[in-house]
C-alpha cells in the first residue's frame, strides 16, 4: 500500500446583498444532512469503505467557514487496490431557474500535490424523481447534466490546495425546475495502489437568486403615493437597517437626500419629472421609479 490515509473524525463571486438565497449547507453536523434529505453512494468500481464524512483531521487544518471540521471530505479509499472511484454526495430536491447561482469551496487535504484529484458537480432536473447512480462507476443516474469539473485532466497538482471558490450559473430550463445537485468525487487509477486520488473537502455550498435593485426594492419596501405632488410615503417592510435614501434625476443627480430611514420624502421643491429613490441598507440596495407630477 503506498498511500497513507490520514486520519479523519467520522464543503460570482454573488454578495448575498444582491441576491435571494434559495439554499445552503455548511456541514456543520454531517450526520444531520440525512434527515434534510441529503444521500449518498459509492458507486466505484471495486467498492471501497470511504464515504463522504464530517471534516476534520491532520490533512485538512480548517473548514473554509464555522468550525475546523466544518466540512465534508472523501479520500481514496473509496475503492480498493486500484479502481475507478465515483462516491457521489446529492442533495435535497432545489427549484432552479436560469439565472440563479451555484458556488461551492473544495481544496485538496496535506500541503503539496502528491496524486491527482477530481470533482464533478453535475444536476439532475427530475427532482424527487430523480434516479441516483447505480450500476459502477460509469453510472450516472439522472445526473445528466455537468456543471463544474475541476482538474478533468487529472493533473497532480491540478487540484487547489487551499479552499477555492467554484461558480455555475444556471442556464437552458427555460422554466423553473425541480433539481437535484449531485458532487461526484470522480477520479480514475485511483485508489491505496492506484496512481491518483488523495483526500478533498467540500464546504460553503450556496444557491442563491440574483435580484435586479428594482426586485429588492419591491421585496423589501413600498412607496406612495406614485406618481406624487408634494410628499411620498416609505415603508421598510423588512425592517432592514436603512443608512441612505437619495432621490436622483434622469442624469443621475441627487436632489434629495436622508441619511437613515425616514417615512417621508418632501418632493415639493422638485419639477416635475421621472426620478429614482435608491434606499441603501445593509442587506442591499433597491431603486424604483417615482413620477413627480
Amino acid at each position: 500500500m503506498k498511500k497513507l490515509l490520514l486520519s479523519f473524525s467520522l464543503v460570482l463571486t454573488i454578495g448575498a446583498s444582491q441576491a435571494q438565497n434559495l439554499f445552503t449547507e455548511n456541514f456543520d453536523t454531517f450526520t444531520a444532512l440525512a434527515g434534510l434529505g441529503w444521500t449518498q453512494t459509492n458507486q466505484s468500481t471495486p467498492v471501497g469503505a470511504s464515504t463522504w464524512a464530517q471534516g476534520g483531521g491532520t490533512a485538512f487544518t480548517g473548514a473554509f467557514n464555522g468550525a475546523a471540521t466544518s466540512f465534508t471530505l472523501c479520500n481514496f479509499n473509496s475503492t480498493t487496490g486500484t479502481g475507478t472511484i465515483s462516491n457521489w454526495l446529492m442533495t435535497p430536491a432545489i427549484t432552479l431557474q436560469d439565472g440563479d447561482v451555484i458556488t461551492f469551496y473544495t481544496r485538496q487535504g496535506g500541503t503539496a500535490p502528491s496524486f491527482a484529484d477530481n470533482l464533478q458537480l453535475r444536476i439532475s432536473t427530475n427532482g424527487e424523481f430523480t434516479a441516483a447512480p447505480s450500476g459502477g462507476s460509469a453510472g450516472l443516474g439522472d445526473y445528466l447534466e455537468l456543471a463544474v469539473e475541476i482538474n478533468p485532466t487529472l493533473a497532480q497538482a491540478g487540484y487547489p490546495l487551499t479552499w477555492t471558490q467554484y461558480t455555475y450559473t444556471v442556464d437552458g430550463l427555460g422554466a423553473p425546475t425541480s433539481c437535484k445537485l449531485g458532487f461526484r468525487y470522480f477520479v480514475t487509477d485511483g485508489g491505496p495502489s492506484g496512481a491518483n486520488s488523495n483526500i478533498i473537502g467540500l464546504d460553503a455550498l450556496s444557491v442563491d437568486r440574483p435580484l435586479s435593485t428594482d426586485a429588492f426594492f419591491k421585496s423589501n419596501f413600498s412607496v406612495w403615493p406614485n406618481p406624487a405632488a408634494n410628499v411620498i410615503n416609505v415603508a421598510n417592510n423588512s425592517n432592514n437597517e436603512i443608512t441612505a435614501i437619495q432621490m436622483t434625476d434622469m442624469n443621475g443627480r441627487i436632489v434629495k437626500e436622508v441619511k437613515g430611514m425616514t417615512s417621508q420624502m418632501n418632493i415639493a421643491d422638485l419639477n416635475a419629472g421621472v426620478y429614482f429613490m435608491k434606499i441603501t441598507t445593509a442587506e442591499g440596495t433597491g431603486t424604483t421609479k417615482v413620477i413627480k407630477r
